[in-house]
């Protein structure tokens, strides 16, 4: 018999089984792993997160593996390669968007010393426990975030994909509790 997962990574296709398992509300500290989150969650609005995590890879390629200093100085050139980039989600708004972030994020991490410390102090460093009868999208935890992300001058950066962002780098740890990593994760 299998471990009991949540109901959206039952029935799936592998990669999303193995998001799930290992990465899907994790707590997450490293910058860099941070970073690519925001900008995976930035270019999944709209679309499906099956389709992001079919093209992680390609985005890793193409965003120099979410290195920030190097997001942050992608100029016009750059920004035609990645819109000719077919591996990769070409929408204009979503790549000149995750180069903004990237300028605030570095503005963040000197602010904070990190981006992990800015993010983890909203719920002074606990991970917070969600009920699997919810089913949210946002919070006013997600509200805030984006409400203050949003004024630091970074796009596409919704209360709906904060809330997401906030379960897949584990500050919300969102498993149902039948979930095997709901106790795991706890």
């Amino acid at each position: 018999m299998s471990e009991k997962r949540c109901p959206w990574a039952e029935d799936v296709e592998e990669i999303y089984v193995k998001y799930h398992d290992e990465e899907w509300g994790v707590p997450t500290y490293d910058d860099r792993e941070l970073f690519e989150m925001l900008v995976l969650e930035s270019f999944q609005a709209g679309l499906a997160w099956i389709t992001i995590l079919k093209k992680r890879e390609n985005f890793k390629e193409a965003f120099d593996n979410f290195d920030v200093e190097k997001v942050a100085s992608y100029d016009a050139k750059k920004i035609e390669e990645l819109r000719n980039n077919a591996g990769i989600i070409r929408h204009k708004g979503k790549i000149t968007a995750a180069i903004n972030n990237a300028k605030i994020f570095i503005e963040i991490q000197k602010e904070y010393g990190s981006f992990s410390e800015y993010i983890w102090h909203f719920t002074g460093n606990e991970i917070l426990i969600d009920t699997e009868e919810n089913y949210l999208t946002d919070s006013p935890l997600s509200d805030e975030i984006a409400k203050d992300l949003k004024k630091r001058g970074m796009k596409f950066i919704g209360t709906t994909i904060i809330y997401s962002y906030l379960e897949s780098i584990g500050v919300i740890n969102n498993h149902i509790h039948e979930c095997f990593r709901y106790e795991e994760l706890k």
